[in-house]
């Protein structure tokens, strides 16, 4: 897994795009089975996300893409995924998929992400949370 020299001060946070239905449902899935709450979300639309993201070379207004810091290095696209996903519990077994070649796993990525409203929707305001989601949720 390749990182970038892209230094970010917290660590564990999720940088997602707050008005796409599949990118909230990410974070859904994430805190949900984050049983260490590891993880903290911030959506791009936010000041910090907004921040975070053109500090990691993400357009806030037209993101292709999530974002997640960890040991203070940014990861994103499926290296992101990726890396997310093998923390959780049960789900150890998602650091086999980095044998399949970054290439091939980030054409998959972005293909989903140039259609996610379209397939999965969009929301008219950015998603803050909700229940357990609300308090690990940076604005």
């Amino acid at each position: 897994m390749t990182t970038e020299d892209r230094p970010w001060p917290d660590d564990g946070v999720i940088l997602f795009d707050g008005v796409c239905v599949l990118c909230s449902g990410w974070v859904r899935f994430v805190a949900e089975r984050d049983a260490a709450r590891r993880f903290r979300f911030t959506p791009i639309e936010s000041p910090y996300g907004r921040r975070l993201a053109e500090r990691v070379g993400i357009d806030p207004d037209d993101p292709d893409t999530n974002a997640v810091i960890l040991g203070g290095r940014v990861l994103r696209r499926s290296d992101a995924a990726l890396a997310v996903l093998s923390t959780l519990p049960g789900w150890e077994w998602a650091k086999l998929l980095r044998f399949v070649p970054r290439a091939a796993r980030d054409f998959v990525y972005l293909l989903v992400a140039r259609n996610r409203y379209r397939v999965f929707g969009r929301r008219e305001v950015c998603y803050l949370g909700e229940g357990a989601v609300a308090d690990r949720i940076i604005v």
